[in-house]
């Protein structure tokens, strides 16, 4: 399910043999999924804040994965998750002049 919601800080960790992207607003978040047995936790603080579907792209970008076949599987499930919105066609602008009917007092 796609959220509108910006994150600040993006990683990755691995809890019961499962990598997942992990999403936060607080690099504090390491402390806590460490805390709670998460292990392979590596997070990024991004340069500004981002949707889901921007930080897919930029992880693939910045090629965060490193080869790492489970963390590049868990970035490719966000992207699909989250695909980028459509862009919609701008209505097309015309050069033609509404016709006023002048009013007569």
């Amino acid at each position: 399910m796609a959220t509108d919601k910006k994150f600040s800080v993006v990683g990755v960790s691995t809890l019961n043999g499962k990598t997942k992207i992990r999403f936060a607003n607080d690099s504090m978040r390491i402390k806590i999924l460490i805390k709670n047995g998460h292990t392979d936790v590596d997070m990024i603080n991004l340069d500004k804040e981002m949707y889901k579907w921007e930080i897919a792209q930029h992880l693939n970008s910045i090629d965060f994965a490193k080869g790492n076949p489970a963390t590049q599987a868990a970035i490719d499930y966000i992207a699909k998750k989250n695909p980028a919105p459509q862009v919609q066609d701008a209505p097309a602008e015309t050069n033609e002049e509404e016709a006023v009917e002048p009013v007569v007092a």
